[in-house]
């Protein structure tokens, strides 16, 4: 296998767009665009079921086709439309548009017509979008050139919500900046009105998203201020109206009326839904703590369901009685990533910043949000410019049992607040449990912290800016002498008076490695004695790391000089050095392997080396043009076989990096189809036994008991293979949420398992006649054979001579019952004969 480039398997934008939920199949499916492909989402179950893949860059826009409520069209900036059968995840044709598209809109009274948002000529930058009509040519090839382009308006906001149809379909409104237009199909004529920057009171009037009235003449506006204001009239141009409704401190970020009208929902940075009632004035409904900002709100065609889509990378499912009945969370995303990249020993999930004053759990394996753990236990207050504590800092020892972080609040000013805290896995609830705070740790900011890597004692070392480094361990009470579950610090060290920034511990935890800004030095924990410094290199440590496995004799380095060093340690001497700017130095815990990020040119460089040797095994040039600053190596469940030389280092471990960009990448050795078959197991099926789900799932343990028990047998020997079950198979292969009751399950099951002897019910009456048949025909052929065994005897007794040699016969009864027997159908045993293992 060879290296097929980056994956971008996860990104912060998963579930981060406007589209998120624009369009939805009532109650069973959501659908959402991520990255270059749109996710299906079940509303029931909130599991992902497949994703529509086909656009070679960001989609921007899906919408459903009013002609057929099962398929989806879907814009990207690769210049093309797609239209997709959502429910079975196929393409069904590509229409080709030749310019980068941004947004799409379908309108029940153009039929075959969709509208798109694309920059303008003249524009470079693509601040100004113009919209036009897209007539889609009905043609039997699957990809196919649509030419027949027709503007319908130009110089339109970039925001795709500051776009919406009215009276399905009569009329388009589109605001940008302080002025609302409303453009007649049917007249061709644009009506505008404009409001002023700011009022008396200082209001800021320009619009942020748009929303018409499935029925009647009204446009809803919302704007930064956070008023909503419902326009009617704005057929003439001065005899128009507008009411104002007002809630939201802040912006309106979206607007969307229910199908029939009954109610208008709007949300903002708040992170509160509110339903406001159509034609009551002010009377509204608020459903608070929903997350993270409301980005986008819409609803199913029926009016039953609810979705919010949040900055936090969030679906959010709610009830039309204002319930939340589902959250589709992905990977959360936050203003940064302060805390590094981590593997949590024990579920084996991706650690990180997630929410505001939260630690994130994510599967990667199964591509799913595990859980939040509070750190800060504080309610998070949405509101810009309010300092707030934040998780900074974050690490795990070796087995999984302790946790530290560090918050802080106040970063920037001179008031600063930090914590320390430790906890505890807790088995019961299969997670973390606050076990110890400490308020004074330091004197100053904590710069980094890393548990020891022994199994036996856990010790944990902090560096700070106040010029020391602590080492903290399980406290003894004075009284009892006897070792309690907190934690108290054992040892204080500091080198003159210079700022620690870095610690690392061997693989052994025999040697503690602490930079002293230009300074390495070597302590050993059992004494805490001063063995060595290392100091040949200029330019101050910037990153520092142990070897492992056959390499932990050698400490690595880099500087801010652009030096990557590495040191002997059992001579003390420096083993090779080499000028390269590192931005990120990350050691492969499972092997002698040691990544280095390098930005250069302004693109990022990847190399792969052992300490060592100062070769790389690995380069990838040109990987991003983006800075890394947090890397990790994830262990695989089953390391890879039959790699190329050049894979080699991802046999045991999967690199993941994070961009600037915050997206979430990393390195690929197959196709995304070898990967499902390696995550099976890729099960070897024996040609004796039947293929069966049930054989798919024990089959691989079965042919291993026969390996043992069993000799082994020709291929001309082998028997027929038996058929499995087509019930069986339909039930095991069909999604659980769309199965019917057990009860119906049950019946089906057992009728497919039961045996006949024709395979078809006969009719009671015919049954009768044709058992009347048999007896009657049994009678006549009793009566021939009777007669035919009387001469046969009568010639054995002229032969033989003598009546006495005879053999016993059997009697009438005995043959009757042996003639029923042969009758019988015994088919049924030979599958399950030629099925025996």
């Amino acid at each position: 296998m060879k290296i097929t480039g980056l994956s971008h398997l996860f990104k912060w934008e998963n579930l981060h767009n406007w589209w998120l939920t624009k369009y939805f199949f009532p109650p069973l499916f959501v659908l959402c665009t991520s990255g270059d492909s749109v996710k299906v989402y079940s509303t029931r179950t909130e599991e992902w079921l497949h994703s529509l893949q086909g656009h070679t860059n960001q989609v921007t826009g899906i919408a459903l086709n009013r002609a057929n409520h099962l398929q989806v069209y879907s814009c990207s900036a690769d210049g093309t439309v797609k239209l997709w059968d959502f429910i079975d995840g196929i393409l069904i044709k590509t229409f080709i548009i030749g310019y980068p598209l941004f947004a799409i809109y379908v309108s029940e009274k153009h039929d075959g017509i969709v509208f798109l948002h694309i920059a303008m000529d003249t524009d470079s930058k693509n601040e100004c979008f113009q919209l036009v009509a897209v007539h889609l040519p009905k043609s039997a090839e699957q990809e196919v050139e649509a030419k027949e382009l027709s503007a319908v308006s130009s110089r339109i906001s970039p925001n795709p919500s500051c776009t919406a149809f009215g009276r399905e379909g009569q009329y388009i409104a589109f605001a940008r900046h302080l002025q609302l237009n409303v453009y007649f199909f049917r007249k061709q004529k644009t009506y505008s009105f404009s409001l002023k920057a700011t009022d008396k009171k200082g209001a800021k009037n320009a619009f942020t998203c748009i929303a018409c009235h499935p029925a009647d003449d009204c446009i809803a506006t919302g704007h930064e201020d956070g008023k909503i204001r419902l326009w009617r009239n704005f057929i003439h141009t001065k005899e128009y109206t507008y009411s104002t409704q007002h809630w939201h401190h802040n912006a309106v970020n979206t607007l969307c009326f229910t199908p029939e009208g009954t109610n208008l929902l709007s949300g903002g940075i708040e992170s509160v839904l509110v339903q406001w009632q159509y034609g009551a004035g002010n009377r509204k409904e608020f459903l608070p703590r929903l997350g993270g900002s409301i980005l986008h709100v819409s609803t199913s065609s029926d009016g039953q369901l609810f979705c919010t889509s949040h900055s936090d990378n969030k679906i959010t499912v709610i009830e039309s009685s204002f319930k939340v009945c589902g959250v589709i969370q992905g990977l959360v995303k936050g203003d940064a990533v302060l805390t590094d990249l981590m593997i949590d020993p024990r579920s084996k999930a991706l650690v990180l910043n997630g929410k505001p004053g939260h630690l994130q759990f994510y599967s990667l394996m199964r591509d799913k949000h595990l859980y939040n753990l509070d750190i800060v236990q504080q309610e998070y207050i949405y509101e810009a410019g309010l300092d707030q504590f934040e998780v900074v800092k974050a690490a795990f020892d070796i087995n999984g049992y302790w946790l530290a972080t560090v918050e802080e609040r106040g970063q920037k000013s001179s008031d600063l607040e930090f914590v320390l805290k430790l906890w505890a896995y807790d088995e019961r609830t299969q997670s973390f449990v606050l076990n110890t705070t400490i308020t004074a740790a330091h004197t100053d900011r904590i710069i980094s912290m890393c548990f020891s890597s022994s199994e036996e004692t856990t010790m944990l070392v902090t560096t700070a800016e106040d010029g020391q480094f602590k080492a903290w361990c399980q406290g003894a009470d004075a009284d009892t002498q006897q070792d309690q579950s907190f934690w108290s610090c054992e040892f204080v060290g500091s080198y003159h008076n210079l700022k620690p920034t870095n610690c690392s511990f061997s693989a052994d935890s025999s040697l503690l490695a602490v930079n002293f800004q230009e300074v390495i030095t070597i302590w050993s924990p059992d004494t805490w004695e001063l063995l060595t410094t290392l100091c040949q290199p200029p330019g101050v440590v910037r990153d520092l790391c142990f070897g492992r496995l056959s390499c932990s004799k050698y400490l690595i380095a880099t500087t801010t000089r652009n030096l990557l060093c590495c040191w002997n340690l059992l001579t003390c001497a420096l083993e090779w050095s080499t000028s390269v700017e590192v931005s990120k130095l990350q050691p492969d815990p499972l092997s002698e392997n040691v990544a280095a990020f390098s930005y250069q040119s302004k693109h990022t460089d990847l190399f792969v080396f052992k300490p060592s040797e100062p070769r790389p095994l690995f380069t990838h040039k040109n990987m991003c043009s983006e800075k890394i600053h947090r890397a990790v190596f994830v262990p695989r469940e089953e390391p890879l076989n039959n790699c190329d030389e050049s894979s080699q280092w991802l046999n045991r471990s999967q690199l993941y990096f994070l961009t600037q960009n915050m997206d979430l990448l990393t390195f690929s050795t197959a196709t995304e189809e070898d990967r499902m078959l390696s995550s099976s197991k890729r099960l070897v099926i024996d040609d004796s036994v039947a293929v069966t789900p049930f054989y798919l799932l024990l089959g691989k343990h079965r042919q291993q008991q026969q390996k043992l028990n069993t000799p082994s047998h020709p291929a001309a020997d082998k028997p027929q293979q038996p058929q499995g079950s087509v019930t069986i198979t339909e039930l095991l292969h069909t999604p659980a949420h769309v199965l019917p009751a057990a009860s119906v399950l049950c019946s089906m099951l057992v009728s497919s398992l039961l045996i006949s002897n024709t395979g078809v019910r006969k009719d009671p009456l015919r049954e009768m006649e044709s058992s009347e048949q048999e007896m009657n025909s049994e009678k006549e052929e009793e009566h021939s054979e009777e007669e035919m065994e009387a001469c046969d005897s009568q010639q054995e007794l002229r032969a033989q001579g003598s009546v006495d040699e005879v053999t016993p016969k059997l009697s009438k009864a005995q043959e009757r019952e042996l003639k029923r027997i042969r009758k019988t159908d015994f088919s049924w045993m030979t599958g399950l004969i030629d099925s025996k293992p």
